[in-house]
């Protein structure tokens, strides 16, 4: 029997850190351009304020799950109880089947985000860049090859880079401010207005991944000191600290450079902003802190994704060899070559903004409204007695995060689709495994 992984060495500091940098990597630098540009109006900032809201309702269920079942795993093992025995079965082998594909590339996402924005330092062709993203994350894997408690004590190192870099930058768009942003809409303009919402939601497809992460100590939930506490307050803070460092980022940033200028497909907006007030070297200076976050970031998503398939197999619903941990270091090392093997190979054959949305669509049906259905059939089973956390108000925050992650799955237009398509896919491939290949074995 593989050995379970429950070696709670991370603390409350270390967990939020490790939430912060995988909220905080390439992406409101890559997004932000992009969000500006939705908007005829300069009411961008409800873009970031959509996707903040959305991330505390979804918060109220990852902290009670979390802090109630604190196990590797995460998504998997709140499935795995949540839908009883064949339901839960179905449900955890879908959210494993999906993370195969979809955490893959999240890791292509933060490589080829961090290549593309080293580009305006070193003029770099195309494959270049594809060297750097895959050379990026094969160090994050030899960084990661070593004992949780060592990894604990980098994260607080690199959030502090994170936090430090957007005080910076909030500092020096506030002291540099020649133009107010717009924050309420005036004349013809309301918030009942069909293109103010279909631009949020064009907008928020983007905004919401760069808010994702703040769960991430959920799947590291084994490994966490005094779960039942640390759990949600990590996710909490994370939230409120990386919110109001965005939307001052934004105000900061936008009262410099006008946003009626802003195009979508700007890759340096930051670096541009920090050198019209600095100079040249400041935007070079700004450029390798923004890529210290990503590379961070990528170090954090591939930690917690590592013990994804880890508790799957250690549960038997997965390949065996994944279920092995270092027999010296104690950490799943089959897992973690694994996704790195895989986001190796799709930071060379992806683009960045495909990737974005792609990941967006296939995480919303299986793990952020499975999770809202699963919720509240726990508390429907089970009660709220015993639960070291309980969301507030329930079951509004159910109802708000599910209605909200439909709004954005219809968003992201015909990646919808494709999200669907994995989810059925991954359907026919579980009937597949537990009539056939399952029951070979007993047949020979």
């Amino acid at each position: 029997m593989p050995t379970t992984l429950t070696n709670r060495k991370i603390t409350l500091v270390q967990a939020t850190a490790i939430n912060m940098i995988d909220m905080v990597g390439i992406g409101p630098f890559v997004v932000m351009p992009f969000v500006v540009a939705q908007f005829s109006n300069g009411l961008f900032i409800w873009a970031w304020t959509f996707g903040a809201i959305t991330a505390l309702a979804d918060a109220m269920i990852w902290s009670e799950l979390g802090a109630k079942y604190p196990l590797a795993g995460g998504t998997y093992q709140f499935h795995r109880i949540a839908f009883g025995e064949k339901g839960g079965k179905l449900m955890s082998f879908l959210f494993v089947w999906q993370t195969a594909i979809q955490a893959p590339l999240v890791v292509a996402s933060a490589s080829i985000g961090f290549a593309q924005y080293l580009t305006y330092i070193i003029p770099l062709e195309w494959w270049q860049q594809k060297m750097v993203s895959g050379g990026l994350v094969i160090l994050v894997l030899l960084l990661l090859y070593r004992k949780i408690e060592t990894i604990g004590r980098i994260s607080v190192i690199m959030g502090s880079i994170v936090v430090l870099t957007i005080i910076w930058i909030i500092i020096t768009g506030l002291m540099a401010r020649q133009q107010p942003v717009p924050l309420l809409p005036t004349g013809n303009d309301s918030f009942f207005n069909y293109a103010l919402w279909a631009a949020i939601g064009q907008a928020s497809v983007k905004t919401v991944y760069a808010y994702l992460g703040y769960y991430n100590v959920c799947h590291l939930g084994g490994e966490i000191k005094n779960p039942g506490v640390n759990i949600p307050r990590s996710i909490f803070i994370s939230i409120f600290g990386i919110t109001a460092l965005y939307l001052m980022m934004n105000i900061s940033v936008m009262g410099v450079i006008p946003w009626q200028i802003v195009e979508k497909d700007n890759k340096y907006l930051v670096s541009t902003f920090m050198q019209l007030v600095y100079g040249q070297q400041a935007g070079i200076f700004v450029t390798v802190l923004i890529l210290c976050i990503a590379f961070s970031s990528l170090f954090a998503v591939v930690l917690g994704y590592s013990r994804v398939p880890y508790a799957a197999a250690v549960d038997g619903n997965f390949f065996k060899v994944f279920g092995k941990l270092h027999p010296t270091k104690n950490f799943p090392h089959i897992s973690l070559l694994v996704l790195c093997g895989l986001g190796f190979i799709f930071s060379l054959l992806f683009r960045l903004s495909d990737v974005i949305s792609s990941i967006l669509a296939m995480r919303i049906l299986v793990q952020f409204i499975g999770q809202g259905v699963g919720v509240s059939l726990l508390r429907a089973r089970l009660g709220s007695k015993d639960l070291p956390f309980k969301m507030w108000l329930f079951p509004l925050p159910v109802i708000l995060s599910v209605l909200i992650w439909i709004f954005l799955l219809v968003s992201t237009g015909w990646f919808a689709v494709w999200g669907t398509s994995i989810a059925l896919l991954g359907i026919l491939v579980y009937y597949v495994k537990i009539n056939y290949l399952d029951k070979r074995p007993s047949a020979s």
